[in-house]
């Protein structure tokens, strides 16, 4: 009788560690339980959600640089034209004040040099009178030119002219946008008509 109790005590026992053992480990398996068919998918539909929005993000943000990049390429081919542009405008005035530079010295040089003549203990009378007679004809010679440059300029609505005369040659430079035979020939005509020279010649400097 005593052997079939403890046979039934000890099986309780085992029993209720049994139970016991289940209890303790079921919550956490029902904790660690595998997702449902509707949880995946939103889960799923979240990673979707979110790789999209990373995307759109990305691809904004790169239209954006894209944007940036090409302002400033803009904004600097602009302030490079407009550079270019002022430097070549810059060039050709040079040109021309150059040429006109040049031709004042020649003068100066000429006149102080017949200048030295005239006030020379050493120079007769002949000698003086002939250089004040050269003296007084390229004041006159630069006289004709100052005032065939104001007829050219303004009958010709040229930006700017230049005349040299040399004796009877009369070289005339004229900065202009546009130029022809056509125009060339009038200005010829119109030096002739003035100054009563017959070899005159031509030269355009276009204005850029």
């Amino acid at each position: 009788m005593l052997k079939k109790q403890t046979v039934w005590l000890l099986t309780m026992l085992s029993l209720v560690v049994v139970l016991s053992v289940y209890y303790v480990t079921t919550p956490d398996k029902m904790n660690t339980a595998t997702p449902t068919a509707g949880e995946k998918v939103g889960q799923e539909k979240q990673g979707v959600e979110k790789e999209v929005t990373k995307e759109a993000t990305k691809e904004t943000s790169n239209k954006e640089t894209d944007k940036k990049e090409d302002g400033k390429k803009e904004t600097s081919k602009k302030e490079t034209n407009k550079k270019e542009s002022n430097v070549s405008v810059q060039s050709s005035d040079e040109n021309f004040t150059a040429l006109r530079m040049q031709l004042e010295d020649q003068r100066s040089a000429q006149k102080e040099k017949l200048q030295d003549v005239m006030k020379s203990e050493k120079s007769s009378a002949e000698e003086i009178s002939k250089a004040k007679d050269e003296l007084n004809a390229i004041d006159k010679m630069q006289t004709k030119e100052g005032l065939l440059e104001t007829v050219i300029k303004s009958q010709g609505g040229y930006n700017d002219a230049l005349v040299r005369a040399d004796g009877n040659d009369i070289k005339v430079t004229v900065k202009a946008a546009k130029h022809s035979q056509k125009e060339a020939n009038k200005i010829i005509q119109l030096v002739r008509a003035e100054a009563g020279l017959k070899d005159v010649g031509v030269k355009f400097d276009p204005v850029k």
